[in-house]
């Protein structure tokens, strides 16, 4: 559900009833996650905060744009195969992920590691690239397009500590509220982990059961990208960002020179 918070994330120049229209339409799409292939008015309506009468019509103005398919006998809706071909466009036509890639699956390969890209989306991270090549056998599975909580994550906490000021505000005000009771712990876990950004480059976290990731961003002109390493061990997350905070660093540092080396402004 869109609030005032997640307002004040994006800039947004001027506001005409055609742009109401589109920016609902969005929130209609992006309802869609995974568990939640199937949706009908009044789950979109829950999920969006729109009403009913508003989801009825934008979601068949959607149909017809071919971004979602009726499924008849439920009168529920899902995503279409055009939305995939939106995604294979931007994964396709990223000059970071295209930099990235043969690098992070290199060091992956070397070090029997997982290695991961990923980007912010208002109060979360979604995975650009995963290469998973883990030592240990694990249970979970990452894939592009998957989305981690920004405040639980390696990747959320080296985002945050990199973000610009006015978005950092309303994205802490935001995950306060979401955790209630929680935030003082959880807070003091972000302060330090931003701490350690600043200082050495790199946060560690480690919030599912024997899984350590270290990650660091990379700051472009025009976007903020997130790498990270992560592995099933059931050592401490200091002592694996002790191990492979360097190679991480080195990492970021390639893909850096080589966006330069390609292009002066970065991208």
């Amino acid at each position: 559900m869109t609030t005032p918070a997640t307002d004040a994330l994006t800039e947004k120049p001027g506001r005409s009833p055609a742009n109401r229209s589109l920016e609902r339409g969005i929130e209609i799409l992006r309802a869609f996650r995974p568990g939640s292939e199937l949706l009908g008015n009044g789950e979109l309506a829950e999920r969006t905060g729109l009403p009913k009468a508003t989801v009825s019509r934008l979601a068949q103005t959607l149909v017809g744009s071919g971004l979602l398919q009726l499924d008849a006998a439920t009168r529920t809706y899902r995503l279409a195969p055009a939305v995939l071909s939106l995604a294979h466009a931007m994964r396709s036509g990223s000059r970071v992920l295209a930099v990235a890639a043969p690098h992070m699956r290199a060091l992956a390969e070397r070090l029997r590691i997982n290695v991961g890209l990923a980007a912010p989306d208002r109060d979360e991270m979604v995975y650009l690239e995963s290469i998973r090549y883990a030592r240990r056998v694990a249970l979970r599975h990452v894939v592009s397009g998957q989305r981690v909580p920004m405040e639980l994550t390696s990747l959320g906490r080296a985002y945050l500590a990199v973000a610009p000021g006015r978005q950092r505000q309303a994205l802490m005000g935001i995950l306060a509220r979401r955790r209630g009771r929680q935030w003082p712990v959880l807070k003091k876990e972000i302060d330090e982990a931003c701490a350690d950004v600043r200082s050495r480059g790199h946060c560690a976290a480690s919030w599912q059961p024997e899984v350590v990731a270290v990650a660091a961003p990379l700051v472009t002109d025009d976007a903020i990208y997130v790498f990270n390493l992560s592995l099933s061990t059931v050592e401490s997350p200091a002592a694996i960002s002790r191990e492979l905070g360097p190679s991480l660093l080195a990492l970021v540092e390639r893909v850096r020179r080589e966006l330069d080396r390609r292009d002066p402004r970065g991208l």
